[in-house]
C-alpha cells in the first residue's frame, strides 16, 4: 500500500483526465445519493443516464468512465470491457480481477450472433475430492475454508478476456490497460464502500501484503478518500498488456501466485505452474430462449443462471404479469414460486458440463416448462418443491435432494457496455467472497472460488453435480444477459453480483422493464426480493415490508434481509437518428453509466 501524498504531480495529471472523461456525467453525479456499503439497504435515487452513441456502465464511475474513454477512442465493446475491468480490480479489489473469473456475453451487431465466454477458474488437478471435508468427515466451516491458498482455483479471467479480444477487439490489447496503469501508478481516492468492506473484513490482517495495502501506518482501515496507489499492479498489469495473458499464466508472475497459494501455511493449496499454464477458456454456445415476443441470452453451465433466469421466464409467461403491479404480493409470489421451482432443477441438474452431463435442452423445452408452470398456484404456496423430470435427463446420475452444500457468498461485480456499432457485453466478474482468499500477489487478490463447490461432495453413495474434482468449474449463478428483439437485435443487456441471489435479481429486472414497461434505472432500482427456494427474503428497510402479512397468506416464510444487489443495465433503442442508449446503476453500490 502507498498513500499518495498531497499534492502529486502524477496525481494532478490523473485528476485533469478523469475531470474531462467525467465532465458530461457531473451533473447527474453531483444528485446521486451517496454510495451505501455493502449491507446497506436499497433505495435512494440515481438518473437514468442516456446517449446516442455508446454507453459503458459498471460498479465504480472510475471504471465507467474508462470504459467511455475507450469507446471514444474507437475501441469496440470488448476493448471497453477490458479497461473497465483493469479498474475495477484497482478500485473495487474487493469484488473481481485478474487474479479471478468471469462469464461474458457477447452480441455482434454484423452476424446477429451471441457468442459467450467461459473464464471461470477450474480446481487444481491434484486436489482431492474429500477437499473441503474435515478430519470428522464433516464439511467445514466456511470462514475455515475461504481464506487462504485453500480456496484458491486456477485464475481465468484474462486468457478468457484475450480470446475475445481476439475475436471482437478493435484497438491493440495493451491500450485497454492504460487508464487502469495510470491510476494504479498515480493513485485513486478510496470509496465509500470499499473503506467499509475493509473495516468489516478483519482477516485482511492475517496476511502481510493485505494488511499493508489495505490499512494506514497506525494499522487503521484505509479512510474514506485517502489517496490509494498501487505500483505493484501498475507494473503487473504493463508487464501483461505487453505481453499476453501468457505472461500471468507462466513466468514470474505465475511462480510468485503458486508460491503465494501455497505459502498459507495449514491453509495452504496445491494449485501447480502446470495447473496455471493448462487453463483454457472456453467459448460456449448461448442459453436463448423466448420471452414475451423477445429472446432472452444468457450463460450455459457451469452457469446455472442463464437456464434458471430462462426457466423462471418460461414458467411466468403463461401469467398476465403485466396486469400485476410491481412489488404487490400477487407478482412476489408468481416470482418466488417460479424460482423456487427453477432452483430445484439447478441445484439437482447443473454442474460443468465437461465433467457432468446437464439436460439443458430438457430443462428449456417449452413443454417441460409448461408442465413445471402448472404447479404453481396463484393464491398458495408450494409446500415442496421437488426437481422435474427433463426430457433425456438421466435421472439415475443425479441424486434426489432439494439442494446440496454449495455454498455461495454475494460478493462479484458487473458491467455492461455497448458500442457506436451496436456490438454489446454483458459481463459478471469475480473473486468470490469479498476480497476473496485475502492473498495477495503482484498486487491482485486470489480469488476463493473453490468454495463454490459443493463441501460435501457425496449423497448417500453417489457424487453430486457441483462436487469438486481437479481441472473442474464450479457451479456459479452469475447470469449475464443480452436480450433480443424479434429482428435479433439488442434491446437490453444486464447482469448483477450477489452470489445465488443473482438469479432473482436478474429476473426481477427482466420483469420490471419487459413486463412493467419501467425504465431501465427504475427496474434496477426497484425493492429487492428474492427466495433461493425457502423463506422469500424482503429487502430490509423497503416498502415490500407492507406486504409480508399477505405472502404469508399464501403460506410463505417471510424474512427481511439487506439484500444488496449490483444491477448494471443499458436498454437499446431505435430512432430516425440511430441508437437510442438509455443505462442504469443500482443505487445499493457505487455505479453509474457513461455514454456520448
Amino acid at each position: 500500500m502507498r498513500l499518495v501524498p498531497r499534492p502529486a504531480a502524477g496525481l494532478v495529471r490523473l485528476a485533469a483526465i478523469l475531470l474531462l472523461a467525467l465532465a458530461p456525467a457531473l451533473p447527474a453525479l453531483a444528485q446521486a445519493p451517496a454510495p451505501q456499503p455493502e449491507g446497506a439497504g436499497g433505495g435512494g435515487a440515481k438518473r437514468l443516464a442516456t446517449a446516442s452513441r455508446h454507453m459503458a456502465a459498471a460498479a465504480n464511475p472510475l471504471a465507467s468512465a474508462a470504459g467511455r474513454e475507450i469507446l471514444r477512442q474507437g475501441g469496440s465493446a470488448i476493448d471497453a470491457a477490458i479497461a473497465i475491468q483493469m479498474v475495477l480490480n484497482l478500485v473495487e479489489p474487493q469484488s473481481s480481477g485478474i487474479g479471478g473469473g468471469a462469464f461474458l456475453v457477447h452480441y455482434d451487431a454484423t452476424t446477429r450472433k451471441v457468442t459467450t465466454y467461459d473464464g471461470r477458474e477450474t480446481a487444481p488437478a491434484g486436489i482431492d475430492p474429500r477437499w473441503f471435508l474435515g478430519v470428522d468427515g464433516k464439511p467445514l466451516p466456511f470462514p475455515a475454508a475461504s481464506v487462504g491458498g485453500h480456496a484458491v482455483g486456477v485464475p481465468g479471467l484474462l486468457r478468457m478476456l484475450e480470446i475475445a479480444h481476439r475475436d471482437h477487439g478493435r484497438l491493440p490489447w495493451a491500450r485497454n490497460f492504460e487508464p487502469a496503469i495510470a491510476m494504479a501508478r498515480d493513485g485513486f481516492a478510496v470509496s465509500p464502500r470499499l473503506h467499509a468492506l475493509v473495516a468489516a473484513t478483519p482477516q485482511l490482517r492475517e496476511f502481510e501484503a493485505t494488511r499493508r495495502h489495505f490499512h494506514d501506518a497506525e494499522g487503521r482501515p484505509l479512510a474514506e478518500g485517502a489517496l490509494l496507489a498501487n505500483p505493484a499492479l501498475a507494473e503487473t498489469l504493463r508487464i501483461v498488456a505487453n505481453g499476453g495473458a501468457d505472461a500471468f499464466h507462466s513466468g514470474p508472475i505465475a511462480r510468485d501466485i503458486v508460491a503465494a497459494v501455497a505459502g498459507t501455511g495449514a491453509r495452504g493449496g496445491p494449485m501447480t505452474l502446470e495447473d496455471l499454464a493448462a487453463y483454457r477458456p472456453v467459448r460456449r454456445e448461448a442459453v436463448c430462449s423466448a420471452y414475451r415476443a423477445r429472446r432472452v441470452c444468457g450463460m450455459g453451465p457451469p452457469s446455472s443462471g442463464g437456464i434458471a433466469v430462462a426457466q423462471a421466464l418460461g414458467m411466468l409467461e403463461r401469467f398476465d404479469l403485466a396486469a400485476l403491479a410491481p412489488g404487490s404480493a400477487e407478482a412476489v409470489h408468481l416470482l418466488s414460486e417460479a424460482t423456487r421451482l427453477a432452483f430445484a432443477d439447478r441445484n439437482r441438474f447443473v454442474g460443468d458440463p465437461d465433467h457432468v452431463p446437464v439436460p439443458a435442452a430438457g430443462l428449456l423445452e417449452p413443454g417441460y416448462l409448461a408442465e413445471r408452470a402448472r404447479a404453481i398456484d396463484p393464491a398458495l404456496r408450494l409446500r415442496q418443491v421437488l426437481p422435474g423430470n427433463p426430457r433425456h435427463a438421466r435421472l439415475e446420475l443425479f441424486p434426489v435432494r432439494p439442494a446440496d452444500t454449495t455454498i455461495e457468498i454475494p460478493a462479484t461485480s458487473h458491467l455492461s457496455v455497448v458500442d457506436a456499432a451496436g456490438n454489446a457485453v454483458s459481463m459478471t466478474t469475480t473473486i468470490e467472497n469479498a476480497f476473496g482468499a485475502r492473498v495477495m500477489v503482484r498486487g491482485f487478490l486470489l480469488n476463493n472460488q473453490l468454495t463454490d463447490f459443493a463441501f460435501d461432495p457425496m449423497d448417500g453413495d453417489r457424487v453430486v453435480a457441483n462436487a469438486v474434482a481437479g481441472g473442474k468449474r464450479p457451479r456459479s449463478s452469475m447470469s449475464p444477459t443480452i436480450v433480443l428483439d424479434a429482428d435479433g437485435r439488442p434491446v437490453l443487456v444486464l447482469g448483477s453480483p450477489g452470489g445465488a441471489r443473482i438469479i432473482p435479481y436478474v429476473l426481477q429486472a427482466l420483469v420490471a422493464h419487459l413486463d412493467w414497461g419501467l425504465d431501465i434505472q427504475a427496474a434496477i432500482s426497484l425493492p429487492r426480493h428474492v427466495t433461493l427456494g425457502g423463506a422469500i427474503e424482503l429487502e430490509r428497510g423497503s416498502p415490500l415490508l407492507a406486504i409480508a402479512e399477505a405472502l404469508r397468506a399464501r403460506g410463505h416464510v417471510v424474512a427481511e434481509n439487506d439484500l444488496v444487489s449490483g444491477l448494471q443495465g443499458i436498454a437499446i433503442g431505435r430512432g430516425p437518428g440511430g441508437l437510442v442508449l438509455t443505462g442504469g446503476a443500482d443505487p445499493r453500490r457505487e455505479g453509474d453509466a457513461h455514454g456520448d
